[in-house]
């Protein structure tokens, strides 16, 4: 029993010096700069041998309360890990991405600090740990997508930024409700709490985890913020918003139905706007709403599919801001050199669920847990997810290296890539006859429509079926609808709480 309670203080004393170390390191970043950069990759990674040491140890669980009066708790068990080993590589791969590029120390700060504030999300248990969290990281995230002092960088940032607090504020009403239920924020809470609460808190996670229509904020400001920003937003903030619902959707099986239906609502949603879309930033911002869908629906699963989904989404992120252009009818003219295509290749057909990836593992594991109508309409999806990323690995292509905006690329792609491929040991189970089978047909009929969509393109039948003039409208993504959006949603959540 001594033993044991030595072994849990040694943990939470591990714990609060690895959350200390970002604060730490990234303020004396400014006092450093020549050394702010090293303390970025540092931080990164002493969070993978943290992040791989928990998630490694599943029976390893630390549950350490600070205020027992207000229910503050901090919870690292392996999902936990799983989520900030997607932390550390993303991060890591983004450092070595711009350390060639002339970045000060104010990005390398705010990238470690908004390192350190996403891990913060992923140990808290109690609402108002996971506010004061998300809050840091929204003003982090805003000051990134900022940081070239453009007119439009700094009109996405101000955008993002008044969606992230606006969330934030249905958020903090709907904890406060928690607590004067129970006289605390303890996640579980929320089953004795008023029906208003859990819709309010859900609201502003479905906000700041961009799912469903509340979360049609992603294209514009993914699509418009820096390469290695839009890596970082997609491949770790968003998962901010998501971890928190997953870890109520673990404890509460009633909210963890109520979840599954706003999964398969922004899984279809994001897919369908991917496959639409020209601009393949923009493609990969609408992909990233459907895979939070794919996140969320299965709170079991979602550790490796969160860890999947990072690694293949920041590797897309920082190879397409090397393309020529963004525009894919403009790249279809032209030919890839053969290096660039591999790079869009290995983490595409992650995405897709291929074999001998990380991808197809968590696609199996997170489908083994649905049934009926659910697993029905998410392999439906799956194949849509292989449609989209056709449209990267059929593009034309030539022997020869490219010329590269950033020559870190190759650098970044390293640890990434090998995630990728290294994380498809972890579901073994993944691999039976059923399952490779099942995810063949789902790549091959995604490439099969797409190449018969291509084929009606080419033959001019747009004249009759208007193939390619079909495009959602971007009237939801403007500022005061996705404020409207929120109404929408929070009525929607008020309904399903108290049905």
């Amino acid at each position: 029993m001594t033993a044991a309670l030595m072994t849990t203080k040694a943990m939470a004393t591990t714990t609060i010096l690895w959350m200390a170390l970002p604060l730490f390191l990234g303020f004396s970043g400014y006092l450093v700069p020549k050394l702010g950069r090293l303390f970025a990759l540092a931080v990164s990674i002493i969070s993978l041998g943290y992040g791989l040491g928990r998630m490694l140890e599943p029976s390893s669980v630390l549950n350490w309360q600070f205020l027992d009066s207000f229910g503050v708790t901090l919870r690292v068990d392996s999902l936990s890990g799983y989520f900030i080993v997607t932390n550390a590589v993303v991060t890591a791969a983004v450092v070595l991405y711009c350390w060639r590029q002339g970045k000060n120390a104010f990005f390398y700060a705010q990238t470690t600090l908004l390192h350190g504030s996403v891990n913060a999300v992923f140990i808290c248990a109690d609402f108002i740990s996971l506010y004061v969290a998300l809050e840091v990281i929204g003003i982090a995230a805003f000051l990134l997508i900022a940081y070239p002092r453009t007119d439009r960088s700094i009109w996405v940032g101000l955008r993002y930024l008044f969606v992230s607090n606006t969330a934030l504020l249905f958020y903090l009403i709907g904890a406060v409700l928690v607590y004067q239920a129970n006289h605390s924020f303890a996640f579980m809470g929320l089953q004795d709490a008023p029906t208003e609460a859990m819709a309010l808190i859900f609201l502003g996670l479905l906000t700041k985890g961009g799912l469903f229509v509340s979360g049609l904020w992603l294209p514009l400001t993914h699509g418009e913020s820096e390469t290695p920003v839009s890596a970082l937003l997609s491949g770790v903030v968003v998962k901010a918003g998501v971890f928190p619902l997953v870890r109520c959707g673990l404890m509460m099986e009633s909210v963890a139905t109520v979840l599954s239906m706003f999964a398969v609502g922004a899984t279809l949603l994001g897919v369908t706007y991917a496959i639409l879309e020209r601009d393949t930033k923009r493609m990969l911002a609408a992909s990233t709403l459907s895979q939070m869908g794919f996140v969320l629906v299965t709170p079991a699963a979602a550790g490796l599919y969160a860890l999947t989904h990072g690694l293949a989404k920041a590797a897309l992120f920082l190879s397409v801001g090397n393309l020529p252009s963004r525009k894919f009818q403009v790249l279809r003219q032209g030919k890839l050199p053969l290096a660039m295509w591999v790079a869009l290749a290995i983490p595409s057909l992650s995405m897709a669920g291929l074999p001998l990836l990380a991808g197809f593992g968590a696609k199996a594991q997170t489908l083994s847990y649905l049934s009926g109508w659910q697993q029905v309409v998410m392999s439906g999806a799956a194949v849509g997810t292989a449609i989209a990323f056709s449209k990267l690995l059929f593009l034309p292509t030539k022997l020869g290296w490219p010329k590269l905006k950033a020559p870190g690329l190759w650098w970044a792609l390293l640890p990434l890539l090998s995630g990728l491929l290294l994380a498809n040991s972890l579901y073994g189970d993944a691999y039976t006859t059923k399952n490779l089978l099942k995810a063949l047909a789902t790549i091959g009929g995604g490439w099969l429509i797409y190449g018969l969509m291509s084929w009606c393109i080419a033959q001019n039948f747009t004249k009759q079926l208007q193939l390619a003039n079909v495009r959602l409208p971007a009237t939801f993504e403007r500022l005061e609808n996705l404020i409207g959006m929120m109404s929408l949603i929070l009525s929607l959540l008020l309904g399903m709480t108290l049905a």
